[in-house]
């Protein structure tokens, strides 16, 4: 019996998949549709682990939905513009673009050898300018409508990268990618205005039922929605400066007032431009960065003003004003007002500052509260707060208090949002180019539609830092009409990219318009979107906001949500390895007899420590490469084995043991797969089997509800057990006609999953057209069935029974029982309890 070889069958079928075009896709009104999205990949030269299951993952609801009749648009594009290509052209002496096309390239011929059910007529790669061509028409469009603007503000600036990064690119004070430490830099910079669509976006989460619930909960506190107060405090100062406005959600504590801290970039700062103390406080500040997280973790800094605020509650309270590095001019008003029993921040700055530290809520009513190194943030009641006295925080707290404000015009009642306008401006050559220019006067003007798209100047070699566009004069000024003008050299941030791809694949050869109504109309929303939680805030909050800028003020796009259905996927994981001198190593660099202790390869004797599983990266090197694992194992072999371990929402542990069991188990089901067709070939039984078809509408159930839950590893159970069943079954009698139909019925359910294999086996049966079966549900009754039986309510025994007996005939059984019959022995039965094809509970 010849072995299964993986190699001659997959490029086989993946040939024939590509001549005969057999995933391609075009609008067909007369059937369901189904957009399947993976998140496309950013081309960094080779596919890793991740791709595999997230693609993997993809193609398996890609191929059940065409089984079942649906009409499925599942392309594939490239993520191409970014600061890796231009980082990466520098450090080679090559341009982005040779970098980037040879990346996509591999990774293209990488993804093709797992037989994803990809329509290749569709590709896009968004540094190509007919992808970007559309977004900088979009970015005119959205800038006629109000929702673009310029202006000066604070940004976190990477001094590494050398551009600017949104809040959401900032992981703990560092830069996402380079993992600098960020820190603030003043530049004019191009705005998305986010921020208007707040409440719609904050309200649209609401009707996202096919979405994880954590990622709507962080999309919702990202978004930031809070109720508080706009408070006035009076000042006295010798500076022209009557009150100062300040936005805060506990108006509650203001008897705990002991400062007021205004952010250096506040209007007020202006009277302190020739303090060089202040200047000098200013530039320490620049280093804290403009994000929550960074000024969170940051040393408090303050400089004190001769301004006095007064507690608008109490004209005797009065506080000293500082500038201080954690307050950001862009939340509320540039101004909060400082209670440090109740704030941990504002404890640690009046520590530091020697400032008065009153309590005014106390956990319990009768119980006085004592603050000493932990500020106290949970509830209870008001006290040394005069007529508060007494109120329950927060709950009649909050709003008492704003009442007062209101009543005596202190303050007024406001919804603020953590939410702020997205910066787009990004100081690099690799990104696309913002379609403005400017005239001698520095005025903005729009480039013209006819003269899009903006491109990239051919640069051979990135050798200076920060922004080679800015040394591009031939490039950089132009004549239009008889004037002079200079254009922006900022490219657009890679986010807007990404946000709006989705529809380009719906129109991907349309030349002329960035989609075609008529296919977005029928394809979108996308059905399945799938990737990894990490872009949970990031990428699909910028997605669902261009749909909203796209169809505001338009008649003609009305979708406002882009994905339907959200579905993340766990990491890949693997242990990491280290040698003595603290240095990473990758699994090939290690050897282990046990899997217990390992040791170097190139030095035997040297003991290697093993750390924790972690998700694969490079920088670990705790990767696998899959090209090598395809090459070794077979691509069906693969995806097994990446869908077996784990719900693919959890992370999946990589296992060399693994990856060969699942390669083994497609032997077996070759195996069985030559032994099934011998029956057939010999049999002449006239015997139905009616195991087999039992079986068979069974299995045909279960997968198709675990696929519908994204259970994969149960239906990966689900094969084993049915490899199980079928290598004993084709030893009994049956009929030839039963084998053929039950067996084919067995292949199209794992086709999904091993591809190549089940095409392969199909075709001895001539079956190219297939269609998902259907259970028959009479044969999904099961005609034994576990029976409970409690005796005075609590579970005795649980027997096997026939289905439908009536209740003397359960009696009958539990009495001849081992288990029952001594504790039914010289017992009266008062009365039973009895369920039909449930259970009996007798009473004694």
């Amino acid at each position: 019996m010849d072995r299964y070889n993986f190699k001659i069958v997959e490029e086989k079928w993946q040939k024939t998949w590509d001549k005969e075009k057999v995933f391609s896709t075009k609008v067909d009104k007369s059937k369901k549709k189904f957009y399947c999205l993976e998140m496309f990949p950013y081309p960094s030269g080779k596919i890793h682990m991740g791709h595999v299951r997230n693609y993997t993952i993809g193609d398996v609801l890609a191929r059940f939905k065409i089984l079942q009749g649906f009409n499925v648009l599942h392309p594939m594009g490239w993520d191409s513009f970014g600061m890796p290509a231009e980082n990466a052209a520098r450090q080679n002496n090559l341009d982005p673009k040779t970098w980037t096309e040879s990346n996509i390239k591999t990774m293209r011929s990488q993804l093709k050898k797992l037989g994803l059910s990809i329509d290749w007529d569709k590709e896009i790669s968004t540094c190509s300018d007919d992808y970007y061509k559309h977004q900088q028409e979009f970015f005119l469009d959205l800038y006629d409508k109000g929702l673009v603007y310029r202006k000066e503000n604070y940004v976190n600036w990477d001094p590494v990268d050398q551009t600017v990064l949104a809040n959401e690119q900032v992981v703990d004070g560092k830069g996402w990618r380079s993992g600098a430490i960020v820190e603030r830099k003043k530049l004019n910079q191009w705005f998305f205005k986010i921020s208007k669509f707040s409440e719609d976006l904050l309200q649209g989460l609401e009707a996202l039922n096919n979405w994880p619930n954590k990622v709507k909960v962080m999309q919702k506190n990202w978004i930031g929605k809070s109720f508080g107060c706009e408070v006035e405090f009076k000042v006295e100062s010798d500076k022209p400066v009557e009150s100062i406005k300040c936005y805060t959600t506990r108006p509650d504590t203001l008897f705990g007032f002991s400062f007021l801290a205004l952010s250096v970039d506040h209007p007020l700062a202006k009277y302190y431009e020739e303090d060089e103390k202040f200047q000098k406080f200013k530039k320490e500040c620049s280093k804290t960065g403009t994000t929550e997280e960074s000024i969170a973790s940051a040393a408090k800094l303050g400089f004190k003003t001769n301004m006095i605020a007064i507690n608008p509650l109490d004209k005797n309270m009065k506080v000293p004003v500082y500038f201080a590095n954690f307050v950001l001019m862009d939340y509320g008003l540039g101004a909060v007002f400082g209670c440090p029993a109740h704030d941990q921040r504002d404890l640690d700055f009046a520590k530091k500052y020697n400032l008065k530290i009153t309590p005014v809520v106390k956990p319990e009513k009768d119980k006085d509260l004592v603050i000493n190194n932990e500020a106290y943030t949970g509830e209870g009641f008001l006290y040394n707060s005069k007529f508060l006295d007494g109120l329950k925080v927060p709950g009649e707290s909050i709003i008492k208090t704003i009442e007062f404000l209101e009543k005596n015009d202190l303050g007024k009642k406001k919804t603020n949002y953590r939410l702020k306008d997205w910066g787009i401006s990004r100081q690099r050559y690799w990104g696309c180019p913002i379609p403005i220019a400017y005239d001698e006067n520095n005025q903005a003007i729009k480039i013209p539609k006819n003269m899009l798209p903006v491109k990239l100047p051919e640069i051979e070699k990135l050798i200076n830092t920060g922004n080679p566009l800015d040394s591009e004069d031939e490039w950089k000024y132009f004549t239009l009409n008889g004037k002079k003008y200079r254009r922006e050299t900022d490219t657009l941030d890679t986010f807007v990219d990404s946000s709006w791809y989705f529809l380009r694949f719906c129109s991907p050869l349309n030349k002329d318009h960035g989609f075609t109504e008529e296919e977005i109309d029928y394809w979108m929303p996308v059905d399945q979107y799938i990737g990894g939680v990490e872009h949970a805030i990031l990428h699909l909050l910028y997605s669902r906001f261009f749909m909203r800028a796209l169809s505001y003020k338009n008649d003609n796009f009305k979708l406002k949500e882009p994905f339907d259905g959200l579905f993340t996927q766990g990491m890949v994981c693997h242990e990491t390895y280290k040698d003595k001198k603290n240095t990473w190593l990758s699994p090939e660099e290690v050897s282990s007899e046990d899997g217990k202790i390992f040791f170097k390869k190139d030095n035997p004797s040297e003991e290697v420590f093993v750390g924790p599983t972690e998700s694969m990266s490079k920088s670990k090197k705790n990767t696998i490469d899959p090209e090598s694992i395809i090459k070794n194992y077979g691509a069906d072999a693969v995806r097994l084995f990446i869908l077996s371990d784990s719900p693919p929402e959890k992370d999946v542990q990589w296992s060399d043991q693994g990856m060969i069991a699942s390669f083994k188990f497609i032997q077996k089901l070759w195996i069985l797969n030559s032994k099934i067709l011998q029956k057939i070939k010999s049999s002449d039984d006239d015997n139905d089997n009616k195991n087999l078809t039992k079986f068979t509408n069974q299995l045909i159930y279960k997968i198709t509800q675990n696929l519908e839950k994204f259970h994969y590893n149960v239906i990966v159970a689900n094969l084993y057990e049915m490899y199980n069943f079928l290598i004993k079954e084709i030893e009994k009698p049956v009929k030839r006609e039963i084998l053929i139909e039950n067996y084919k019925k067995i292949l199209i359910l794992m086709s999904p999953f091993i591809p190549h294999f089940t095409a392969e086996c199909l075709d001895n049966f001539n079956q190219r057209e297939i269609n998902w079966p259907t259970a028959l549900k009479e044969e999904l009754i099961e005609e034994v069935i576990n029976f409970v039986v409690q005796i005075n309510g609590k579970k005795r025994a649980l027997l096997k029974v026939k289905r439908d007996l009536n209740e003397s005939k359960i009696l009958k059984e539990v009495k001849s029982n081992a288990e029952t019959e001594k504790l039914l022995q010289n017992q009266k039965i008062q009365k039973t309890i009895f369920v039909s094809n449930r259970l009996i509970n007798i009473i004694l």
